[in-house]
């Protein structure tokens, strides 16, 4: 895929090589494209012997090429990456007076901009018409990150990290990396929030210990990133998960099944779609101990009385928290004596009631903690809906596409 890569003039130019490097690693041909700011942090060199392009800001560099021209329509995607306060103005305003400005009026492709700047700049009310302006032209533009910022600042305008800016950007285009120019992404989720569930519950057992489970959160970001992506407004409701967070997507952190369901309880009120992704504890310790469990010297284990959680999904397909919404859960399973997985998978939808259950089979490096899934969707009723398996992206839009076909 041929990406465009562009790097306006601030000091979080430094994270653009590494995600220029990220992206030529997933065998992309970039170009990037700086504007003379950003060379004053960042020298052309790097650039180019990054990238193996050349890396002007210069219109009349290549002219008998047309390089304005030429760039914008043979790009496959378009990144802008940081996309400062002046580049999103010029931007706005259909400047053209260097080649990314000019870049940016001839693409045809995704366009996904990654703001950074301090935070008053960002919280501007020109800033904020001028991301509304894009935003409305159908650019993807970013909400900043938060946290350390020039000098001794704090606050929202953190450029995100390079890996979730590769994924979001790369999220745009539909199975990047199968072949040919990549199309872009539908958008058909534009308008609606959508709250997801991700990681796995842990109960407290005393001060140290919890029960817990081996769900690293990694289908729940991918079913963020890629509802994102198709123009969804997300809330990730985040249990225990050691990711980077999603770009753009409102991420709340909980630990105990008490915790999450609050959160997506609270998040679900004006929700069209809650998908309960999160491997959640069936079970928790009636009394959890005020201090550290001790070894007795005779060996003995002191048994823990266990009671049951709320089972969140089947309340949230029972209660329907808003006219209209779609609730979809995810079903982990192993086989047993008695049933496969899939047919534990029926019973379960028929029980929780669910418009659509993903089913998948876990255990020791299946399902939990690597890259791949496989999952057999399933209707209320408990008939096969769709399948899908390969990577947690391409599950999460084969779950996105079942939910679309609900209308």
């Amino acid at each position: 895929m041929r990406i465009v890569l562009g790097v306006a003039g601030g000091i979080a130019a430094y994270k653009a090589v590494l995600l220029l490097r990220l992206l030529r690693e997933a065998g992309h041909e970039v170009r990037v494209v700086p504007t003379r700011a950003a060379l004053e942090f960042v020298g052309r060199p790097t650039w180019e012997a990054l990238s193996g392009q050349p890396a002007t800001p210069d219109v009349f560099d290549d002219v008998p090429h047309v390089a304005h021209v030429s760039l914008g329509q043979s790009a496959d995607l378009m990144v802008v990456a940081p996309a400062t306060a002046d580049l999103l103005s010029r931007a706005a305003a259909g400047r053209a007076d260097d080649l990314l400005t000019s870049t940016l009026l001839t693409v045809r492709c995704p366009v996904l901009m990654a703001p950074a700047m301090h935070t008053e700049m960002w919280e501007h009310p020109a800033t904020r018409a001028n991301v509304a302006t894009l935003r409305a032209r159908g650019v993807h533009v970013l909400e900043p990150a938060s946290g350390r910022l020039t000098g001794t600042d704090t606050g929202a305008g953190r450029l995100p990290e390079p890996a979730e800016i590769a994924a979001a950007a790369l999220a745009l285009v539909a199975s990047p990396g199968a072949g040919g120019p990549s199309e872009p992404r539908r958008q058909d989720l534009a308008g609606r929030h959508v709250v997801i569930s991700a990681g796995g519950t842990r109960e407290p057992l005393d001060p140290v210990r919890y029960l817990g489970n081996r769900s690293s959160g990694r289908q729940g970001y991918a079913l963020a990133r890629t509802a994102r992506a198709r123009g969804a407004r997300v809330t990730l409701v985040a249990a225990n998960v050691a990711l980077v967070a999603p770009a753009g997507v409102d991420v709340i952190p909980v630990e105990s099944t008490a915790q999450l369901r609050e959160a997506v309880r609270a998040a679900a009120k004006d929700a069209d779609v809650v998908v309960m992704a999160a491997a959640v504890a069936d079970f928790r310790p009636v009394a959890p101990a005020v201090h550290k469990i001790k070894k007795r010297d005779d060996g003995v284990v002191e048994p823990i009385a266990l009671e049951a959680n709320p089972d969140i999904l089947a309340e949230l397909a029972a209660e329907r928290l808003r006219p209209g919404q779609i609730v979809v859960g995810f079903a982990a399973e192993t086989g047993d004596d008695g049933a496969d997985v899939l047919a534990h998978g029926r019973a379960k939808a028929r029980r929780k009631r669910a418009d659509l259950l993903a089913v998948n089979a876990v255990g020791e490096g299946v399902g939990f903690a690597v890259a791949d899934n496989a999952v057999t969707i399933l209707d209320a009723g408990g008939n096969v809906v769709a399948e899908a398996a390969g990577t947690k992206d391409f599950v999460a839009d084969a779950l996105w596409d079942a939910v679309h076909s609900l209308g």
